[in-house]
């Protein structure tokens, strides 16, 4: 399907803190976050929490804040990036 976005990442059940490596840093990615978890998700660069359920879409400039979502008690997570 036609998209603005260069590619696509599909990340199951992992811990991910990092920076983006080929995003833009004048453009923000988007995350869709699917599956059956309870987890969070983590800018320390902003020192801030943010809910992250099943159907939340964050949009962020992956390449200049690092993020992550770290272990999560139950569910499995499926993230679109």
């Amino acid at each position: 399907w036609p998209s603005i976005y260069v590619g696509i990442d599909v990340i199951v059940n992992q811990e991910t803190p990092h920076l983006d490596k080929v995003s833009a840093p004048f453009l923000l990615d988007v995350l869709v976050s699917l599956g059956t978890h309870d987890a969070q998700f983590h800018v320390s660069d902003l020192g801030s929490i943010f809910s992250y359920q099943p159907g939340t879409m964050i949009y962020l400039a992956g390449k200049l804040l690092h993020h992550s979502v770290p272990k999560w008690e139950k569910g499995e997570r499926i993230a679109l990036a």
